[in-house]
């Protein structure tokens, strides 16, 4: 049976980078193996946070990718300010004249964002592809939510069945508040976020907290696809490829006697905001240090790191144990992580907190390496450490429970015995083919349930 053929539309695709591309690649590289053959539209010259070209190679040969022009202004915003100056949610923490200005364009002319002006442009090429009769339904998968705009204009003017794959909550998202919208601006942009709850055949989304958010907002059909983790990406720190014994770990493989590094090493790896900064990691690091009980560690902060946190760590004297390191390509970034004695993970405080579950988290749990994470210790990334033993979340303000925690890890390594992270043969489930199985049912689904009828509202 020929696999069914599914358009893809998606703004992150490579050369960019970032965590966003690591969701769009699980579709890219497993759908077909599950009854899918995926076609991508994309933008042509995105204006990307992050650029790893390096992941051109990790789109199939069998995936063709149909790339149009945008109309951009974060492409404007980046000659203005420079490469440095492009954010990868909010417009920065900047609060000169034009930043204010940005942001209140941004907040109420491009609604629901900057990348809204790709719209005409996908919705012309793309219905051009719908029209040759090949595809069987449409997956709209952003962040930013502008593509689920693209979606539903797509799957209006063909009658197909339409996911729409929410990364993160809309009108919930975590910086969301931080834009000074108007009260018509706000009212527009809940109205296009009903419009996509209640027009796409099915909805999915990266936890059940935020699948629920979404249900209490407009009936309909929600499911779950993880980020997930490519089982592959981790042969660069297992030389006898992604599978390990029963029962263990890459964290056994990986002592510091065997890295060389006689350092107890605490890494984060992706970009660090102000609004992550864990300053219940920085106390409990400044009172060990007072102490005098952790003088072998050191802090790897590897990617871009926002001054506010720097500062926090300035204000603790703890600058002498900090290395930066910047933005690396995703192999090297695997390699970091599994080169660490602990990972560290930070979730936001915003309102939907309990949702989150960054992709990282997952890359972190198949690097075999512990994880203390700061954020909603009763939320969906606490359950999944907790359920593979790999770590632990504590509360933003508690610094007590981060510094027992860390010594525990410490002195641990210290004797030799390092505690280990999740078990490599217990988190497959999580692997990006299983998931990509995942959205693979859920598309038999929307077409075994799709009504075009529906779709003329």
């Amino acid at each position: 049976m020929a696999a069914r053929r599914v358009l893809i539309v998606a703004y992150y695709v490579p050369p960019a980078g970032g965590p966003a591309v690591q969701r769009i690649l699980q579709f890219l590289e497993y759908l077909e193996d599950a009854g899918w053959q995926p076609e991508v539209l994309t933008v042509k010259e995105g204006a990307y946070p992050n650029r790893d070209p390096s992941l051109l190679s990790a789109v199939p040969d069998s995936v063709q990718v149909h790339r149009t022009g945008a109309f951009d202004p974060l492409a404007l915003y980046k000659k203005v300010k420079g490469d440095e100056g492009l954010p990868a949610g909010s417009l920065g923490e900047d609060r000169s004249f034009l930043e204010k200005a940005a942001r209140w364009i941004r907040a109420n002319v491009f609604i629901p964002d900057a990348r809204v002006g790709w719209w005409p442009f996908a919705h012309v090429r793309g219905k051009e592809l719908l029209d040759s009769g090949r595809f069987d339904a449409v997956l709209s998968t952003g962040a930013p939510h502008s593509v689920h705009l693209v979606g539903r204009s797509l799957a209006r003017a063909s009658g197909l069945p339409w996911i729409a794959d929410l990364h993160d909550p809309w009108t919930d998202i975590s910086y969301y508040d931080d834009f000074p919208h108007t009260g018509w601006a706000r009212r527009l942009d809940e109205r296009l976020e009903k419009s996509v709850l209640r027009d796409a055949s099915l909805v999915t989304t990266v936890s059940p907290s935020w699948a629920e958010l979404f249900r209490s907002k407009q009936e309909g059909t929600y499911g779950v696809v993880e980020n997930g983790f490519d089982a592959r990406a981790f042969s660069v720190v297992h030389p006898d490829g992604p599978t390990v014994s029963e029962g263990s770990s890459l964290a056994a493989a990986h002592s510091k006697e065997d890295s060389g590094d006689r350092s107890f090493v605490l890494s984060h790896v992706g970009k660090l905001y102000a609004s992550r900064n864990p300053t219940a990691v920085w106390d409990a690091l400044a009172a060990l240090q007072d102490n005098s009980d952790i003088p072998d560690l050191k802090v790897r902060l590897i990617g871009t790191v926002d001054p506010a946190v720097v500062d926090a760590i300035e204000e603790r004297n703890l600058m002498d144990r900090v290395e930066r390191v910047p933005f690396i390509p995703h192999a090297d970034a695997i390699r970091e992580m599994a080169a660490s004695t602990l990972l560290l993970l930070v979730i936001e405080p915003f309102a939907q907190a309990r949702g989150m579950i960054t992709s990282k988290l997952y890359e972190y749990l198949a690097s075999g390496r512990p994880v203390i994470g700061v954020g909603p210790p009763d939320g969906d990334a606490a359950s999944l450490l907790d359920a593979h033993e790999a770590g632990q979340i504590v509360d933003w303000n508690d610094a007590r429970s981060a510094q027992e925690m860390i010594l525990a890890h410490y002195t641990a390594w210290k004797e030799g015995n390092p505690r280990p992270g999740a078990a490599w043969n217990q988190i497959q489930e999580h692997n990006r083919q299983q998931q990509a199985r995942r959205m693979a049912g859920f598309l038999d689904e929307a077409c075994r349930q799709h009504r075009p009828s529906a779709l003329t509202r």
